[in-house]
């Protein structure tokens, strides 16, 4: 019986010193990948100074910007994701539900901007990936960082793209704060008065004032604050407005955080240490089970 149990023991030992072996070289570099699943919808609110075409006046007004970002299967792989993103900002005028978008030609002139984007990101580092395997030609070269931060991410300076300036700025590192009981790490992006194209075939001077709360875990975004300001070459105010991820919002991103990070944790950190540990413990126990057997029946003999 001592034997079998040895046996037993060494056989599942060496079971579990893979198993954690494969959890902690294998595994982080298959399950820390953006999911091809990916469908997300970010709510964010705010309130704005608004140039009415129409009178010529500036006009405050609260608003709604929804963004709606799904990953297309179809041109994606294993180690490339593509996605599809919608973004819209629309006026809250206080009736009830704020729709997600509405149409240029809305009766009630709420669409203060829209616009549609296709782009890739490595699944891994999350950085923009431009080849035309991934990417019509139609759409633009990106660089840096989209709409994620890498898994692990450090506290430090990463590029990250601006969509209205066409091209990539610093988010820098400013701190760490607790959300919810999560950490997340803070950086700073600032775009201060430069030249763009701030409605379509109007150029103007744009600006920018950024905060982004990161899960350094998965990478995701956890909150968002911002200050854009855009203005005519004349220096007269064409949009000046102040958007933030919303309350509800913001919950729902600590919560999938903390799930995600759970399982992040377990894959990459408890399986192994589990695994390993068990299954030396395992292969020292049958080791002494087998060899102190046969120095007894050495002895008897």
């Amino acid at each position: 019986m001592r034997k079998i149990i040895g046996w037993v023991l060494l056989a599942l030992g060496t079971f579990l010193v893979v198993i954690g072996l494969m959890a902690a070289f294998w595994a982080p570099g298959q399950v820390k990948r953006t999911p091809l699943d990916t469908d997300s919808v970010t709510k964010l609110s705010g309130n704005a100074d608004k140039l009415n075409p129409g009178t010529g006046e500036v006009e405050n007004i609260d608003i709604q910007a929804t963004s709606i970002t799904k990953a297309d299967t179809e041109y994606s792989d294993d180690d490339v994701i593509v996605f599809e993103n919608t973004l819209c900002l629309v006026i809250d005028d206080g009736s009830g539900t704020v729709p997600d978008c509405v149409p240029a030609d809305d009766p009630q002139k709420r669409l203060v901007t829209a616009s549609t984007d296709v782009f890739a990101t490595d699944r891994r580092d999350a950085t923009a990936v431009n080849e035309a395997a991934y990417v019509p030609p139609s759409a633009e070269e990106k660089e840096g960082l989209v709409n994620k931060w890498p898994f692990d991410a450090e506290k430090k300076t990463y590029l990250y793209w601006d969509g209205l300036l066409g091209e990539a700025v610093d988010a820098e590192y400013d701190g760490t704060e607790t959300i919810d009981g999560l950490e997340t790490y803070r950086y700073h992006v600032v775009v201060d008065e430069q030249p763009a194209e701030v409605i379509t075939d109007v150029d103007g001077i744009y600006s920018q004032d950024k905060y982004i709360w990161i899960d350094p875990v998965t990478g995701s975004i956890v909150n968002q604050t911002q200050h854009e300001v855009r203005e005519l070459t004349d220096g007269s105010t064409l949009l000046d407005m102040e958007l933030a991820f919303t309350d509800d919002q913001v919950a729902k991103n600590v919560e999938d955080a903390k799930d995600n990070g759970s399982s992040l944790t377990l894959l990459t950190k408890t399986v192994p240490l589990v695994g390993i540990i068990g299954g030396v413990i395992c292969l020292l126990v049958g080791a002494f089970l087998l060899f102190a057997g046969r120095g007894r029946d050495s002895q008897a003999a």
